[in-house]
């Protein structure tokens, strides 16, 4: 009877131990999305590319955990070659596959995922798909040049060709 007494305690407290269990904590790789917290301003020129065309664009980003602490939500809206954009995009790190991931929507339709890596100060984004029915690699490196400041550049190739610089700016935190 003692031990049955003893097996009823314990299956009603396993209850109650889950429920005053902490969540888990972020890891180091997820505090690391925090450089992008706040607000940042950005500039910069495109060249004419699958992705629109050349000339001078602008935007404001702000960046901020969502519950939880495990991803960054991110809203922009700028001005772009191409006219007025906004988008939205959710950044993460994926344990299992040791890699950031990074989903964004924009205002013209737009859909993509991309998949990232850290390598000291230098983000770097990759995305492979088509664009107008021609296969399309896409990388974006963002460079880390102080707490409030970074530079970004992306690149695409067509066709199995060599990379070419589509997009060069700076961004700086203004708050």
């Amino acid at each position: 009877m003692k031990r049955l007494s003893i097996l009823i305690v314990l299956a009603l407290s396993v209850p109650c131990m889950a429920q005053t269990a902490q969540p888990p904590a972020p890891g180091p790789e997820v505090q690391k999305l925090g450089y992008f917290l706040g607000t940042w301003k950005s500039e910069g020129e495109s060249k004419a590319s699958p992705f629109g065309p050349a000339g001078k664009f602008s935007g404001i980003e702000t960046c901020e955990w969502f519950a939880g602490g495990f991803q960054l939500v991110c809203r922009a809206e700028g001005t772009m070659p191409g006219g007025k954009r906004t988008s939205l995009a959710i950044l993460t790190y994926d344990g299992a596959a040791k890699a950031y991931t990074s989903y964004s929507i924009s205002s013209q339709g737009e859909s993509m995922s991309v998949k990232g890596s850290l390598a000291g100060k230098t983000w770097t984004w990759l995305w492979d798909g088509q664009v107008e029915g021609k296969a399309v690699k896409f990388r974006g490196t963002m460079v880390e040049v102080s707490p409030n400041a970074y530079t970004f550049k992306g690149e695409i190739a067509t066709g199995g060709g060599p990379f070419a610089v589509t997009e060069e700016g700076k961004a700086t935190k203004v708050k």
